[in-house]
């Protein structure tokens, strides 16, 4: 396996949330194919699950980026 070069950058929020949404993308278009077959590499729910999941995390990162940035997002 190649080596990955190292990053010299810090990873910003932004990054993250721009990572978090390349991987959703990614598994919204390649988990239907992995769900199906005789070599189905996952259950259905198994991807329903891992969609979900990461749709959670970007929600989250997303929320910390708005109260990062000083806006209200609840009302207590």
């Amino acid at each position: 396996m190649a080596e990955i070069p190292a990053h010299n950058k810090p990873i910003t929020l932004d990054d993250k949330i721009a990572v978090v949404k390349r991987e959703l993308g990614m598994r919204k278009k390649h988990y239907p194919n992995w769900v199906t077959g005789i070599n189905a590499k996952m259950t259905p729910a198994e991807a329903a699950y891992q969609i979900a999941g990461m749709e959670e995390v970007l929600k989250d990162y997303e929320t910390l980026k708005l109260k990062n940035e000083g806006v209200q997002t609840s009302l207590f």
